[in-house]
C-alpha cells in the first residue's frame, strides 16, 4: 500500500513542480493571457488528438477492445453517479453559484491532469483507457454540461459534438486499431512528439490560472469543500468499490478510470462559466483549489485503486 501511495505521489508531485513553474512564470510576466489562450488551443486541437491517435497504435487486440468497451461503461457510470451526487447534495440559493458547483462535481480534469497521469503510472495502455473517459467526459460536457452551465438544452450542437477534437482523436485511433493499421514513421514520429507535450503545456496553463486565483475567497465556502469531498474522494471511491464487487480485474483498466474520476475540477468549468455570465470566481477558486488538494487525494486514492487490483 505504501510503495504504490509512494509511486503516485512522486508522479503528482512532477506534475506538481510544472504546475509551479506555470505559476512562476506567471508571476515574473513571462506569460500572459493571450500566450495561454495559445497554449490551450495548442493542446486542445493538436496535442490531445496527437496522444490519443498514438496510444491507439497497436495490434488489434480482442481483449483490449473488451476492455475498452468496460472502460466506456465505468466512466459513463461514474459520470451519472457525479450527476446524481450533485443534484442530491450540492444546493445554493443562488442559481449562478449552484450550476458552477454542481458541474465542478460532476466533471474532472480528465485531460489535462488525467491523461500526463495514466502515461507516467501506466505507460500507452493506461492513455488507451483513458481516451474511453474522455471520450464520454466531451459528449457529457457538450450536452448535458451546456444545459446545466447555459440553461437552455438548444445549446446543444450535433456539429460541436461531431468536430470535437477529442472525439475525432479517439474516433481516428479507434479506427486505425481496428484495422491493425500502422502509420509510417514521417507521420507517427511527429505525432509522438507532440504528444510529448501533453504533460508539461497543461500543467502550465494550471499554474498559469492558480498564479491570477483568488482561492482565499473559497477557503470559508462550506459548499466548495462538500464540491471537493465529492468530486475528489467519494465519487471515485464509491466508484472503485462497485467495480471490484463487479469483478473486474484488469489492473490497468481500473486504474486508468480511478486516475480519471479522482481528478481535480475540470478547467472547462471556468470556461462554461465564463461564457454563459455564471460566477467564475467561484470557478476559477474550485478548479484551483481542488488541484491543490489533489497533492494529497490523488495518490491516496489512486494508490488505494493499485494495491487493490495488483
Amino acid at each position: 500500500m505504501l510503495e504504490s501511495f509512494f509511486i503516485v505521489g512522486q508522479q503528482v508531485v512532477v506534475l506538481f513542480l510544472l504546475i509551479f513553474l506555470g505559476y512562476f512564470c506567471s508571476k515574473a510576466k513571462l506569460l500572459n493571457q493571450p500566450t495561454i489562450s495559445g497554449i490551450t488551443n495548442l493542446v486542445l486541437y493538436i496535442v490531445t488528438p496527437c496522444i490519443l491517435i498514438t496510444s491507439f497504435q497497436r495490434e488489434f487486440d480482442v481483449l483490449m477492445l473488451g476492455n475498452l468497451g468496460i472502460a466506456l461503461l465505468i466512466a459513463t457510470g461514474f459520470h451519472l453517479l457525479n450527476i446524481l451526487f450533485a443534484h442530491l447534495f450540492v444546493h445554493d440559493p443562488q442559481m449562478r453559484r449552484q450550476r458552477v458547483l454542481r458541474f465542478g462535481v460532476i466533471f474532472s480534469n480528465a485531460g489535462y491532469m488525467s491523461l500526463p497521469l495514466q502515461d507516467a503510472i501506466l505507460g500507452a495502455d493506461g492513455v488507451f483507457y483513458g481516451a474511453a473517459v474522455i471520450a464520454v467526459f466531451n459528449l457529457l460536457a457538450w450536452t448535458y454540461g451546456l444545459v446545466l452551465m447555459g440553461g437552455d438544452i438548444k445549446l446543444i450542437s450535433l456539429r460541436n459534438l461531431v468536430l470535437n477534437p477529442v472525439v475525432t482523436g479517439v474516433s481516428i485511433g479507434l479506427v486505425l486499431f481496428l484495422l491493425s493499421i500502422n502509420l509510417p514513421y514521417i507521420i507517427k514520429e511527429p505525432m509522438q512528439m507532440m504528444a510529448a507535450l501533453n504533460t508539461p503545456l497543461p500543467m502550465l496553463v494550471i499554474g498559469f490560472y492558480l498564479a491570477e486565483s483568488q482561492i482565499v475567497h473559497v477557503l470559508t465556502d462550506l459548499n466548495v469543500y462538500l464540491v471537493l469531498f465529492l468530486r475528489l474522494l467519494a465519487v471515485p471511491l464509491i466508484m472503485l468499490a462497485i467495480v471490484k464487487m463487479a469483478g473486474v480485474t484488469d489492473h490497468t483498466m481500473i486504474v486508468a478510470c480511478v486516475i480519471a474520476a479522482s481528478a481535480p475540477c475540470a478547467a472547462m468549468t471556468t470556461m462554461f462559466a465564463s461564457k454563459f455570465n455564471q460566477d467564475t470566481e467561484l470557478s476559477v477558486g474550485i478548479v484551483s483549489f481542488s488541484t491543490i488538494v489533489s497533492i494529497v487525494t490523488m495518490p491516496l486514492v489512486v494508490g488505494l485503486a493499485r494495491y487493490l487490483t495488483m
